[in-house]
């Protein structure tokens, strides 16, 4: 059975850093590609970044380019967001997911790729 887990949502200043992480169980990160999207209140879910199965290849929204990193621990089957630089902007519920088809040089940011999501964490920018 396959669980994702999110932890490390918070609060933070404009400019502050949070780490996000996702521990899942039931399938290998060796196999599956897999990422972060975001839901802002009143907007649609948004893919945030994403890293593929055997090549780890990762992909970044524009709007995160630079400031956020995708990062996984096979060994741990965990997944993390480094956020940094962050903005009253990024304020949303952070969801990860894990892709339902296998690409070692692909991830998806979309979330039609999906086929598992966590519950979400909330991170609240705010000055």
């Amino acid at each position: 059975q396959v669980q994702l887990v999110e932890s490390g949502g918070g609060l933070v200043q404009p400019g502050g850093s949070l780490r996000l992480s996702c521990a899942a169980s039931g399938f290998s990160l060796d196999f599956y590609g897999v990422g972060w999207f975001r839901q802002a209140p009143g907007k649609e879910r948004e893919g945030v970044s994403c890293i593929s199965s055997s090549d780890g290849i990762t992909y970044y929204a524009d709007s995160v380019k630079g400031r956020f990193t995708i990062s996984r621990d096979k060994t741990k089957n965990t997944w993390y967001l480094q956020m940094n630089s962050l903005k009253p902007k990024d304020t949303a519920v952070y969801y990860c997911a894990k892709q339902y088809y296998t690409d070692s040089l692909f991830c998806d940011l979309d979330y039609a790729g999906m086929d598992y999501w966590g519950k979400g964490t909330l991170v609240t920018v705010y000055s």
